[in-house]
């Protein structure tokens, strides 16, 4: 049995601090040297992740303690990744649980925990984060403690270590009055509690990969643990599919390492390393690599089902192609079906219209990570409205997704929270102070309520509220929600706004774009004051006479447009409406440009 390694992975919500301790732990076992520059939360080396401050994909790394090599698989905190987080926790033996000495234990931390304490992981918890000001460690501690019972965890499981930490600084201890040192004591814990990787060397190979990436010079590349024998370079081997049927016979060009930052190439894996694998064409997540003889595959953990579909469409506006290179329906389709062969959470089909596809996720959040990506590789798309994936009973009854949301804000503002909740409808599940005037309410509400609310509760909360979505179940059908309230203005004209024309239109509503701005006809430029949609003349300029007012009537003073992020624009539209999403612009339309069109599918929607 392999003693000299550690396969661990550290899971928490999101902003608790996961990174930045990986970050120290990298500087405290040498990995990166002392001199050495790394970008701060060095694990999240994408754009988005960046600029966002979460991390979206799980990665590996590892670091050498003494002599034991310790892998660790950082871990996406947020629930509309959480098929990441259910493929890497079979390659550990064991868990960092992370939890914020003031929040405590959130609805991510529910989710990823209950996964992780099903499949018999030993949690070690990290109360991170005990120098805030409004820290309660102890109080912390006995609610983990309170979750992994309401989890159902074994009596070993509730037995679980805690350590005290501060992962900016880089110290951990049993105790939170034990300020200052390192993270020795986090080490040593691991090396005591996690127990080493088994499997027999001598045994044929066996490999579940559980993770998939295009590398430029290698191909593709699948990431996982091996169960048991050994791989070499040049050894041909099969993989299998969930259900055994043989999906190929490779030929393993070059086996790699994590180490620190960097994949290294070695000369021989064993049971209980985490590798990866190149020389792939066809295997993908959740099949088995394995030696020619095997014939039975690796259970691999089952993926909660999608909850939200959203439609990806050819961008067929009158600006379609200036901005982007990629605006084929054929490449729209390969980029699709690209990322849903690595993201087993992302499910692709073909609709009706051979010109668009429904891609079902998670989550906005996620399939709105997936457009912004697509957006900045140079595609052009035009996108649906979220819509719920519904299911039926064994009953034939319709029942729809819910979730569970934790909704932390100031005393003042929990009364228009529940009254809007309400509206949506969502059940008041517990509401209790949380300290310092703030209140905490949980509600069980349908996804389909969900969308469009966060930017409305920001706004409601004057910003200081915090929100955490996650998936709870299927229950049966809450009956109609109300939808958005107000109309939008639609131009009637295409060409360039013009500054008088939207000055004058201002007072119908809220302008959505501003002067000497591409405009179409059938595009939305604003909201409606009132409810109904209003088509209007961007383009009308001011009558020039020969006879001069006494006022200085020419000075025209435009309020500034409201600009919507992605996510925000998806959330917003209605069902006979679009966003056109490219590189440098997100802009709102209808989905037929054509008047006469909108009327016709507004009579079908009517009858």
């Amino acid at each position: 049995m392999s003693t000299d390694r550690r396969n661990i992975a550290i899971i928490a919500h999101v902003d608790h601090g996961k990174t930045t301790l990986v970050d120290a732990l990298f500087r405290q076992s040498g990995t990166v040297k002392a001199h050495q520059q790394i970008a701060e939360r060095a694990m999240d080396s994408s754009d988005l992740e960046k600029e966002r401050g979460i991390t979206i994909l799980a990665k590996c790394t590892s670091v050498m303690y003494g002599e034991t090599r310790i892998n660790i698989v950082d871990t996406p905190g947020h629930a509309d990744f959480g098929g990441e987080v259910e493929r890497i926790l079979s390659m550990v033996d064991g868990v960092i649980l992370l939890v914020d000495a003031a929040e405590g234990p959130m609805p991510q931390t529910k989710f990823v925990t209950s996964k992780a304490l099903g499949l018999g992981l030993k949690p070690i918890v990290v109360v991170n984060k005990v120098d805030r000001g409004d820290a309660r460690p102890e109080a912390v501690h006995e609610e983990v403690f309170d979750l992994f019972a309401a989890l159902e965890a074994s009596d070993e499981q509730l037995d679980f270590p805690v350590l005290y930490a501060v992962g900016r600084d880089g110290w951990a201890a049993e105790s939170p009055d034990d300020r200052g040192g390192d993270l020795k004591p986090l080490f040593e814990l691991i090396m005591r509690h996690v127990p080493a990787p088994g499997g027999d060397p001598a045994k044929p190979f066996r490999m579940l990969a559980s993770l998939l990436d295009a590398d430029p010079f290698l191909g593709r590349t699948l990431t996982g643990k091996v169960y048991d024998g050994t791989i070499r370079p040049n050894q041909t081997v099969q993989a299998l599919s969930r259900d055994g049927k043989k999906v190929e016979t490779l030929r393993v060009t070059k086996l790699l390492s994590f180490d620190g930052l960097e994949r290294t190439p070695i000369d021989e894996a064993r049971a209980g390393d985490i590798i990866a694998i190149a020389g792939v064409t066809a295997a993908g997540v959740s099949n088995t690599i394995c030696d020619p003889t095997v014939t039975d595959p690796i259970p691999a953990q089952p993926v909660d089902p999608p909850t939200l579909a959203v439609t990806f469409g050819i961008n067929d506006s009158p600006l379609a192609g200036r901005d982007g290179g990629k605006v084929q329906s054929r490449v729209i389709r390969d980029r699709l079906l690209k990322e849903a062969e690595g993201n087993v959470a992302i499910r692709v089909t073909e609709t009706a219209d051979k010109d668009a596809y429904e891609v079902a996720g998670r989550g906005e959040l996620q399939l709105g990570v997936l457009i912004e990506t697509m957006r900045r590789e140079g595609f052009e798309l035009s996108i649906s409205r979220p819509r719920v994936l519904f299911r039926e009973d064994e009953l034939g009854n319709r029942i729809e997704p819910m979730e569970d949301v934790v909704i932390d804000v100031d005393d003042e503002f929990s009364g228009i929270v529940v009254e809007k909740m309400a509206g949506r409808k969502g059940e008041l599940v517990d509401m209790r102070p949380s300290g310092e005037g703030r209140t905490r309410i949980t509600f069980v509400a349908p996804s389909r309520g969900l969308i469009g609310y966060h930017g409305e509760f920001l706004t409601d909360t004057r910003g200081t509220g915090i929100m955490n979505r996650v998936f709870h179940g299927f229950a049966p059908w809450k009956g109609p929600i109300q939808g958005r309230r107000n109309g939008v203005l639609i131009s009637l004209e295409t060409g360039r706004s013009v500054a008088y024309a939207l000055w004058n239109l201002e007072e119908r509503g809220v302008m959505f774009v501003g002067a000497g701005e591409d405009i179409y006809d059938g595009m939305i430029i604003g909201e409606n004051a009132r409810s109904g949609d209003l088509e209007v003349n961007p383009l009308k300029g001011k009558k020039l006479t020969n006879i001069r007012a006494a006022g200085k009537d020419d000075a025209v003073d435009l309020t500034p447009p409201r600009r919507m992020s992605l996510e925000q624009a998806i959330a917003y539209i209605d069902d006979d409406e679009l966003v056109e999403v490219t590189p440098n612009h997100i802009r709102l339309r209808k989905r037929f440009l054509d008047r006469h069109e909108r009327k016709k599918f507004e009579r079908r929607a009517a009858s």
